[in-house]
Protein backbone atom coordinates (compact mmCIF):
# COMPACT_ATOMS: atom_id res chain seq x y z
CA UNK A 1 0.00 0.00 0.00
CA UNK A 2 2.81 2.33 0.84
CA UNK A 3 4.43 1.79 -2.58
CA UNK A 4 1.14 2.60 -4.33
CA UNK A 5 0.72 5.80 -2.31
CA UNK A 6 4.30 6.86 -3.06
CA UNK A 7 3.83 6.08 -6.73
CA UNK A 8 0.57 8.08 -6.88
CA UNK A 9 2.11 11.06 -5.10
CA UNK A 10 5.13 10.97 -7.40
CA UNK A 11 2.85 10.71 -10.46
CA UNK A 12 0.78 13.70 -9.36
CA UNK A 13 3.89 15.81 -8.84
CA UNK A 14 5.22 14.88 -12.28
CA UNK A 15 1.87 15.73 -13.90
CA UNK A 16 1.81 19.14 -12.21
CA UNK A 17 5.36 19.86 -13.31
CA UNK A 18 4.69 18.93 -16.93
CA UNK A 19 1.39 20.79 -17.08
CA UNK A 20 3.15 23.90 -15.77
CA UNK A 21 5.83 23.59 -18.42
CA UNK A 22 3.31 23.26 -21.23
CA UNK A 23 1.13 26.18 -20.17
CA UNK A 24 1.12 28.97 -22.73
CA UNK A 25 2.20 32.32 -21.44
CA UNK A 26 -1.00 34.36 -21.40
CA UNK A 27 0.90 37.53 -20.60
CA UNK A 28 3.43 37.22 -23.40
CA UNK A 29 6.05 39.91 -23.63
CA UNK A 30 4.21 42.76 -25.30
CA UNK A 31 7.52 44.24 -26.44
CA UNK A 32 7.87 41.40 -28.94
CA UNK A 33 5.64 43.62 -31.11
CA UNK A 34 8.02 46.60 -30.97
CA UNK A 35 8.60 48.06 -34.43
CA UNK A 36 5.34 46.64 -35.78
CA UNK A 37 3.44 48.58 -38.42
CA UNK A 38 -0.11 49.89 -38.30
CA UNK A 39 -0.98 47.66 -41.27
CA UNK A 40 -0.09 44.51 -39.32
CA UNK A 41 -3.56 43.50 -38.18
CA UNK A 42 -2.26 40.60 -36.07
CA UNK A 43 0.30 42.67 -34.16
CA UNK A 44 -2.09 45.55 -33.46
CA UNK A 45 -4.79 43.12 -32.32
CA UNK A 46 -2.41 41.25 -30.03
CA UNK A 47 -1.15 44.48 -28.49
CA UNK A 48 -4.66 45.89 -27.95
CA UNK A 49 -5.91 42.66 -26.40
CA UNK A 50 -3.03 42.59 -23.88
CA UNK A 51 -3.62 46.17 -22.72
CA UNK A 52 -6.04 47.28 -19.98
CA UNK A 53 -9.62 46.97 -21.16
CA UNK A 54 -8.64 44.35 -23.73
CA UNK A 55 -11.43 42.11 -22.54
CA UNK A 56 -13.87 44.89 -23.50
CA UNK A 57 -12.40 45.49 -26.95
CA UNK A 58 -15.19 45.03 -29.52
CA UNK A 59 -12.90 45.39 -32.48
CA UNK A 60 -10.59 47.81 -34.17
CA UNK A 61 -10.03 49.45 -37.52
CA UNK A 62 -6.71 50.21 -39.16
CA UNK A 63 -6.65 53.38 -41.25
CA UNK A 64 -3.83 52.78 -43.73
CA UNK A 65 -5.13 54.05 -47.05
CA UNK A 66 -3.44 57.42 -46.63
CA UNK A 67 -1.15 59.17 -44.18
CA UNK A 68 -1.40 59.97 -41.35
CA UNK A 69 -2.09 56.35 -40.37
CA UNK A 70 -4.40 55.59 -37.48
CA UNK A 71 -6.15 53.03 -35.34
CA UNK A 72 -9.73 53.10 -34.08
CA UNK A 73 -10.36 50.98 -30.97
CA UNK A 74 -13.99 50.20 -30.11
CA UNK A 75 -14.80 49.32 -26.49
CA UNK A 76 -18.00 48.21 -24.77
CA UNK A 77 -17.17 49.81 -21.44
CA UNK A 78 -16.22 52.17 -19.10
CA UNK A 79 -18.05 53.05 -15.99
CA UNK A 80 -15.61 55.56 -14.59
CA UNK A 81 -14.36 58.67 -16.34
CA UNK A 82 -11.04 58.44 -14.46
CA UNK A 83 -10.61 54.83 -15.54
CA UNK A 84 -11.27 55.89 -19.13
CA UNK A 85 -8.71 58.70 -18.97
CA UNK A 86 -6.01 56.44 -17.58
CA UNK A 87 -6.78 53.67 -20.06
CA UNK A 88 -6.63 56.04 -23.03
CA UNK A 89 -3.25 57.39 -21.97
CA UNK A 90 -1.84 53.99 -21.00
CA UNK A 91 -2.99 52.18 -24.13
CA UNK A 92 -2.10 55.00 -26.51
CA UNK A 93 1.39 55.18 -25.01
CA UNK A 94 1.94 51.46 -25.55
CA UNK A 95 0.56 51.50 -29.09
CA UNK A 96 2.59 54.55 -30.11
CA UNK A 97 5.72 52.96 -28.64
CA UNK A 98 5.24 49.56 -30.25
CA UNK A 99 3.70 50.47 -33.62
CA UNK A 100 6.18 52.53 -35.66
CA UNK A 101 3.98 54.33 -38.11
CA UNK A 102 0.76 55.02 -36.21
CA UNK A 103 0.12 58.76 -35.99
CA UNK A 104 -3.26 58.85 -34.22
CA UNK A 105 -5.56 56.61 -32.21
CA UNK A 106 -9.28 57.03 -31.59
CA UNK A 107 -10.85 55.37 -28.55
CA UNK A 108 -14.61 54.83 -28.88
CA UNK A 109 -17.20 53.57 -26.44
CA UNK A 110 -20.88 54.27 -25.80
CA UNK A 111 -19.99 57.16 -23.50
CA UNK A 112 -16.72 58.52 -24.86
CA UNK A 113 -14.79 59.17 -28.03
CA UNK A 114 -11.34 60.69 -27.99
CA UNK A 115 -8.58 60.94 -30.56
CA UNK A 116 -5.00 61.32 -29.45
CA UNK A 117 -1.96 61.89 -31.65
CA UNK A 118 1.51 60.54 -31.21
CA UNK A 119 2.92 64.05 -31.44
CA UNK A 120 0.66 65.38 -28.65
CA UNK A 121 1.42 62.47 -26.35
CA UNK A 122 5.19 62.61 -26.89
CA UNK A 123 5.07 66.34 -26.17
CA UNK A 124 3.08 65.67 -22.99
CA UNK A 125 5.68 63.16 -21.79
CA UNK A 126 8.63 65.19 -23.05
CA UNK A 127 10.13 62.02 -24.49
CA UNK A 128 10.29 60.26 -27.85
CA UNK A 129 8.67 56.84 -27.73
CA UNK A 130 11.44 55.40 -29.90
CA UNK A 131 13.82 55.95 -26.96
CA UNK A 132 11.90 53.51 -24.73
CA UNK A 133 13.64 50.13 -24.70
CA UNK A 134 11.45 47.87 -22.54
CA UNK A 135 8.10 47.42 -20.85
CA UNK A 136 9.30 48.35 -17.36
CA UNK A 137 10.72 51.65 -18.58
CA UNK A 138 7.47 52.42 -20.41
CA UNK A 139 5.29 51.58 -17.40
CA UNK A 140 7.45 53.78 -15.18
CA UNK A 141 7.07 56.69 -17.61
CA UNK A 142 3.30 56.23 -17.73
CA UNK A 143 2.83 55.90 -13.97
CA UNK A 144 4.95 58.96 -13.28
CA UNK A 145 2.70 61.10 -15.47
CA UNK A 146 -0.60 59.51 -14.40
CA UNK A 147 0.11 60.49 -10.78
CA UNK A 148 -0.68 64.12 -11.58
CA UNK A 149 -4.44 64.32 -12.20
CA UNK A 150 -4.15 67.97 -13.28
CA UNK A 151 -1.60 66.98 -15.93
CA UNK A 152 -3.91 64.19 -17.14
CA UNK A 153 -6.91 66.52 -17.32
CA UNK A 154 -4.85 69.15 -19.10
CA UNK A 155 -3.82 66.67 -21.80
CA UNK A 156 -7.32 65.35 -22.36
CA UNK A 157 -8.85 68.83 -22.32
CA UNK A 158 -6.39 69.95 -25.01
CA UNK A 159 -7.44 66.97 -27.16
CA UNK A 160 -11.13 67.73 -26.96
CA UNK A 161 -10.72 71.47 -27.58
Amino acid sequence: MRKVSTFLLFSIIVIFLFSGCNETNVNADIFQYKDSFVGDNSAVGNIANQLPGGEHLNGFELKTSEEPYGIILNYDWLNSEQEYKETVIYNATFLFTLVQNVDWITFKSDRYEITITKEDLQEWYGKEFSEVQNEDELKELIQENLKDENLVNQLLKSLSA
